[in-house]
């Protein structure tokens, strides 16, 4: 199933999306089409239920787990992440490129790194050094 969200018809950054449409692709205007229209192929049957559906644990995401299952970041995972860091920001998808984290480690580690102060956020994506640390350094 195709989806497509239309665009206006004179511009020409919609005709890819606007011929999809006139080719029998389903009109997608907010996510609730989508949804609705593969309600009827997912119902009766949840997801981790599914032939072939995986869902990994928190070991198998980062390779460590402590005793309650919550995800680590190791400290040598920790190093190059800060290694891979500068003064100019850099896009969360470049830095996972980089360190070759796991996506979602690299995104624990964010956290725990923008708690201690040591990461500033520009906008959504991007990430850079805190130009100025504030308190000891809670990793070391």
């Amino acid at each position: 199933m195709v989806f497509a969200v239309p665009g206006h018809p004179l511009d020409p950054r919609a005709e890819g999306t606007n011929r999809l449409l006139k080719d029998g692709a389903t009109m997608a205007t907010e996510p609730e089409d989508v949804i609705d229209a593969l309600a009827p192929m997912l119902a009766g049957e949840p997801l981790a239920g599914r032939a072939g559906a995986w869902e990994p644990t928190p070991a198998e995401i980062t390779g460590r787990s402590t005793a309650d299952g919550a995800l680590q970041v190791a400290p040598q995972d920790r190093a190059r992440l800060l290694a891979a860091l500068g003064p100019a920001p850099v896009d969360i998808d470049e830095l996972v490129r980089a360190t070759g984290l796991p996506a979602r480690s690299l995104q624990i580690a964010l956290i725990e790194l923008a708690l201690a102060g040591r990461i500033e956020r520009h906008g959504h994506q991007l990430i850079s050094l805190a130009s100025e640390v504030k308190g000891p350094d809670p990793f070391r």
